[in-house]
């Protein structure tokens, strides 16, 4: 195999994106196999702007044309898992959007079914582990340059969607057609890469808002506080309404802090003496008199790095991995087990809701699936009312 030829699941927006960019060259080693919808008018738009690319409006039937050896899955949330078995089942590649799932169970059956085919690449679309910015940070906390976490912080509002957003079509914002608000749309990003930066937290306790600010049944307002195994805490907050934002993710360390702000800058401050040993030493008049006289920089050293980002590098940058990975084994930068933690995440988050309670992780797979079973019914017993 000289270049993998890659089938697009879904030739919506996101799917038009990735089609380009393998276009453009901006992949290297993939060239566009094969495009698959369910609505038939794309086939016109790819017909136009790919001639001679093959469209199919059953997946299945572009799985087993043999014109694709991977796919990408850009479908709405609770199809991922069952094309990506699908696509296993028959010897293809899978790289699966962001979120893996919905809910933990169907997760956990995606993952052990790829693990019964270990000669293909199984991987998840987190291209925000390919941001230089969040690398670094990872990179130190990885090298304990900061110590033992002691508290997480991430205040993230710069999702701002209109009431108009909500209302294109009738699957958006549903329990039944996308599995919740913003934690399964906006957030996902955020929510895996804190937990592949500072790890998953053992419990976890929330308050969310259903239809808050917006005319919708899913959460548009997060508030949740997590708990470590060595007992440090963090804090995650998310909203749709707040149209000025904030974006800022804050690390606490016993050596030093970590601050990231509107994802570009990147404020690292180590301190020349643990927390711990300041606290045994220094008394407050002490370090009130050797700040006056030297000032801050006599208690931390800082470094600030300034990060420039292009839309669609990182898109490219977890293809160009994945086809990597196929041709020649390259390490996946996301593989695609990974991709439970983050649904696992965002589940506790609303069964804590749900149930008024703090959740522990692991929780009951089960438990999860019926809560949300129940929140689909009501769902559509409302639906019916207002028809």
């Amino acid at each position: 195999m000289k270049k993998v030829r890659l089938g697009i699941i879904g030739a919506g927006v996101q799917g038009k994106n990735y089609a380009r960019f393998v276009s453009e060259g901006k992949v290297k080693n993939m060239e566009i196999g094969a495009f698959s919808d369910v609505d038939p008018s794309l086939q016109e738009y790819v017909n136009e702007q790919y001639p001679g690319i093959p469209f199919y409006s059953n997946y299945i039937d572009m799985l087993e044309s043999g014109e694709v050896d991977a796919v990408v899955t850009t479908v709405p949330h609770y199809l991922h898992p069952k094309i990506a078995i699908d696509a296993l089942e028959r010897n293809i590649h899978v790289l699966v959007e962001k979120p893996a799932g919905v809910y933990t169970k169907q997760v956990k059956e995606l993952n052990d079914f790829a693990a019964t085919k270990p000669e293909l690449t199984f991987a998840v679309f987190f291209n925000q582990r390919t941001n230089p910015l969040y690398q670094k940070v990872k990179e130190i906390i990885d090298g304990g340059e900061i110590g033992e976490i002691r508290s997480t912080n991430w205040i993230i509002t710069t999702w701002w969607r209109p009431q108009g957003y909500y209302d294109q079509s009738a699957w958006r914002a549903t329990w039944e057609g996308e599995g919740g608000g913003v934690l399964v749309n906006q957030a996902p990003h955020q929510i895996d890469l804190i937990q592949w930066i500072c790890g998953m937290p053992k419990k976890v306790f929330s308050n969310l808002k259903y239809g808050f600010k917006r005319d919708i049944a899913v959460e548009d307002d997060v508030k949740a506080i997590f708990e470590y195994e060595n007992g440090a805490t963090g804090f995650f907050a998310t909203c749709t309404h707040d149209v000025l934002g904030t974006d800022r993710f804050e690390i606490l360390g016993d050596n030093g802090k970590i601050i990231v702000d509107d994802s570009k800058k990147l404020t690292v401050r180590r301190l020349r003496k643990s927390e711990q040993e300041m606290s045994a030493t220094l008394g407050m008049g002490e370090l009130n008199k050797l700040i006056r006289s030297n000032g801050p920089e006599q208690i931390y050293e800082e470094e600030v790095i300034e990060f420039q980002s292009v839309w669609g590098d990182q898109h490219c940058n977890i293809l160009t991995n994945f086809a990597a990975n196929i041709l020649d084994g390259t390490p996946l930068i996301a593989p695609g087990s990974d991709g439970v933690h983050g649904v696992a995440l965002a589940n506790a988050i609303h069964l804590s809701s749900w149930l008024g309670k703090e959740v522990e992780l692991p929780f009951d797979d089960e438990l999860y699936l019926t809560e949300l079973n129940k929140k689909i019914e009501e769902e559509i017993q409302s639906n019916t009312v207002k028809q």
